[in-house]
Order: C-alpha cells, then sequence, then structure tokens
C-alpha cells in the first residue's frame, strides 16, 4: 500500500514539475478489513477407529481406552501388545492416531522407523527385575525397593495409582493442558465412563 502510495505521489509531482495541470488528488487508501478467524472442525473419529496393523483387529481406542498396558500372551510381546522398556511407545502411537493405515507404505511403525530417535538408550538396561536402567546423577531414592510386592496375588487394594503409564502419547498428545493433573489423578474406570472422551476428540 504504502509504496502504491509512493508512486503515486512521485507521479503528481512528476507532473507538476513539468507544469502541467494540477494533479487529481489521489483517494486515501481505504484500510483493508480485519479478517475473521474461521473455525475449522476436524472429525477424528476415524483415527480411533481404524484398525491396527498386527493387533488382531484392535482399534486405537480399543488400545487407549482404558488407559493400561494389555497384554495378549498368544501373539509376540512387543507395543502395542505389551511393552518393552525400549519400545517406541509414542511413535507407534502417534503413527495409529495421524496416519491412514489403509495407504501403502503406511504401518504402526512408519514414526519409529524414521532416523531421528537415538539408537539406544544412553544406559544399559539391567538384566534384572524391574529391568530400568540406573538413574542420572543422584536421585532421592525410595526407602523400600518394592520387591515386596507380588504382582500375581496382591489385591487391588495394595497398589497405588503413581502415574498414568500405560500409553504415554495419550496424555502427551491427547489430552489438553487443563485436563492433564484430573486425567493422571483418574484411573480406567474414569477412562470406561468417558469422562475424558471430549478431550481425546478435540
Amino acid at each position: 500500500m504504502r509504496l502504491a502510495a509512493a508512486t503515486a505521489l512521485s507521479a503528481a509531482f512528476a507532473l507538476a514539475a513539468c507544469g502541467g495541470d494540477s494533479p487529481t488528488p489521489t483517494p486515501a487508501a481505504t484500510p483493508s478489513p480485519t479478517p475473521t478467524t474461521a473455525v475449522v472442525a476436524y472429525n477424528v473419529e476415524n483415527c480411533f477407529t481404524q484398525i491396527i496393523p498386527g493387533t488382531n483387529g484392535q482399534t486405537l481406542r480399543s488400545l487407549i481406552v482404558p488407559d493400561t498396558v494389555k497384554l495378549d500372551l498368544s501373539r509376540p510381546a512387543a507395543f502395542p501388545n505389551g511393552r518393552d522398556l525400549d519400545d517406541k511407545v509414542i511413535d507407534i502411537t502417534l503413527a495409529a492416531l495421524f496416519l491412514d493405515f489403509t495407504v501403502t507404505g503406511q504401518s504402526p511403525d512408519t514414526f519409529a522407523n524414521l532416523p531421528l530417535n537415538p539408537p539406544a538408550n544412553d544406559k544399559p538396561f539391567s538384566a534384572t527385575f524391574p529391568f530400568l536402567a540406573p538413574p542420572q546423577g543422584t536421585p532421592p531414592l525410595a526407602a523400600t525397593t518394592g520387591t515386596s510386592f507380588n504382582f500375581r496375588t496382591d489385591p487391588d487394594s495394595a497398589y497405588v495409582v503413581v502415574d498414568r503409564m500405560g500409553m504415554p502419547a495419550v496424555a502427551t498428545a491427547l489430552i489438553g493442558s487443563s485436563q492433564k493433573v484430573p486425567y493422571n489423578d483418574a484411573t480406567p474406570t474414569n477412562d470406561v465412563a468417558g469422562q475424558f472422551r471430549t478431550e481425546e476428540t478435540n
């Protein structure tokens, strides 16, 4: 707009300098109207209901609701069937959410196979339970090691919900900022009841 006004003004002075008639005044520029923000809504239902290859017909929704680690002992153990410590959980979950598996070449491993991830954990995993790598630095340690729990026989009341890590990408990518703390404090029962359904579809 300024360049056009300057060009018109220069032309007016040039005409005046040539001794011609006085130029017709250039009308003032009309300000551009303020654009209105368009509200765009996406139907993400297909993302949640498409079949994930290699899962015996499971959909993303069946994997994330309720938010628990699921294990079918009749199939090889690898996320999303169970979870190894070095499984690329978030890459696989986001592929299931954002990719169309009916397109040739797309699979749950599409993002995991990109050369963006570190080649290995920065510290080797332990060969014994709980198999976690040693911590970085010198963090405070718990007073007990947790070895008193018997995962096969202890009742549900023996456990305390500490964090929602069944499907880490759920809280990362699907739960809005205002709901992250309530989601983390909730239980799989809340998931089944649909408490966070509006979060996952927005």
